[in-house]
């Protein structure tokens, strides 16, 4: 298996982490889940916003839940946010979508992760390739993103 980015910062900042090779052409991630073996709760997808027009936030929310932009907007500290286009993801993360990782992104953007990871010993998150997870300490993935925790969520997640 070839290292993404994401493994690679992983590597370099020696925090260790799990990868687990799924079929790319699944891309719901309650399928992704169900195929890997693990709990949906404890796989978490990568969502890109947008505040106006040059600002972008990072959320990595649990697959089976649903980002609340005004909760993630009040996370951000800004007035409002909208789902970035799939069309401008790849130009921005150098990600695409399906395979859209927390790490390694072109431009270091301010990462949130929502705040249920804190009570697991590990998450899954894309391992910045379609068909590839990274199972990680949540608090390590967080340091290795620069991410903070909040609640993002339109329901509740236990």
């Amino acid at each position: 298996m070839d290292k993404t980015n994401a493994m690679r910062i992983l590597d370099r900042k020696k925090i260790p982490y799990q990868a687990f090779e799924y079929d790319p052409q699944l891309t719901d991630g309650q399928s992704v889940a169900a195929e890997l073996g693990l709990e949906p709760d404890t796989v978490f997808k990568t969502l890109v916003t947008c505040a106006g027009g040059a600002s972008y936030f990072v959320f990595v929310v649990p697959v089976i839940s649903t980002l609340d932009l005004k909760k993630a907007a009040k996370a951000a500290g800004v007035k409002s946010l909208s789902m970035l286009k799939q069309k401008d993801l790849f130009p921005l993360t150098g990600y695409v979508h399906g395979g859209c990782s927390p790490l390694g992104m072109k431009k270091a953007l301010r990462t949130f992760i929502h705040a249920s990871a804190l009570g697991m010993p590990q998450i899954c998150v894309s391992a910045g390739r379609r068909g590839l997870q990274i199972r990680v300490e949540p608090s390590a993935l967080a340091e290795a993103a620069g991410a903070s925790f909040a609640d993002l969520t339109a329901d509740e997640v236990q």
